[in-house]
């Protein structure tokens, strides 16, 4: 591959909550494979699980730094998928590394939280902080650092997500870009089944997770669907069957990777 076709900057891949970049079993799939074919250079944000946005975004600090005393370059590429966006954003704003990340593109991000959440913290915060507890005693054994389930979910309410775009407005210099997307019934994925039913009495379409009113942002790409009848869930953001969405060719997205390759596209016609 000639150096005209490979990507400026390289880029940096920021994983959501729940799951981490462990070694044998990826969080992204074939994703990484498809950028690098398309002449991206990949590294990994490697922070905890289940951490608080500040904590996590300690922790992207040194994989940034990592990337690039490891690339020679400048800047990366950031593309973060759902809790991610937020860490990088702080990252980015609040911890003044703007001169270092060349663009952010943010998968189903909720920067604008979600009104399920509102919802659900209504619940008593005793059974909620004890909940949240349990999960970060299974996260730590996964090997998290820090993990603070509680303050992350809390992140996701509306309120919190309004005072936390305020102190993090986009960095001058940084080209944004966002993008959504929705599962077209309960059962396109059995395992967003349940929350989609959720999400969708209180809020509408959804990928499994969050609404495409959580998650529009800067540079709005839309929602996108897929090429069937199934649509594309949180978990199919991912690659998490490391397979194709759909054996149709035509419209919409047929295999995730296709629309990672598209970012990359994207940002080499920027220059990024």
């Amino acid at each position: 591959m000639s150096s005209s076709d490979k990507l400026r900057y390289p880029v940096l891949l920021v994983h959501g909550m729940g799951f981490r970049d462990f070694r044998l079993v990826g969080y992204w799939g074939r994703i990484p494979k498809a950028m690098e074919e398309n002449g991206a250079r990949v590294f990994f944000g490697r922070q905890d699980s289940n951490g608080s946005i500040e904590s996590n975004a300690l922790q992207l600090k040194v994989s940034l730094e990592n990337a690039l005393a490891e690339s020679g370059a400048e800047k990366v590429n950031i593309i973060a998928h759902s809790k991610g966006g937020l860490e990088a954003r702080y990252l980015i704003s609040s911890m003044g590394y703007s001169d270092k990340a060349a663009s952010l593109t943010t998968i189903s991000t909720p920067h604008n939280g979600s009104v399920t959440v509102d919802k659900l913290m209504k619940f008593p915060q005793g059974a909620v902080k004890l909940g949240c507890g349990a999960v970060d005693l299974w996260f730590r054994l996964l090997g998290d650092k820090t993990p603070h389930t509680y303050e992350a979910v809390k992140s996701f309410r509306t309120a919190d997500a309004e005072k936390f775009n305020r102190d993090n407005p986009d960095a001058e210099g940084v080209y944004y870009q966002s993008y959504a997307f929705a599962m077209k019934k309960m059962t396109s994925d059995i395992f967003m089944a349940v929350p989609w039913a959720v999400v969708n009495h209180f809020e509408g379409e959804n990928d499994g997770l969050l609404a495409p009113r959580a998650v529009k942002w800067t540079n709005f790409k839309g929602v996108y669907y897929g090429t069937d009848g199934r649509g594309i869930s949180h978990c199919d953001e991912v690659d998490m069957r490391r397979s194709r969405l759909s054996s149709k060719e035509s419209g919409d997205i047929s295999d995730i990777t296709e629309f990672y390759a598209g970012i990359i596209k994207g940002l080499k016609e920027l220059d990024l």
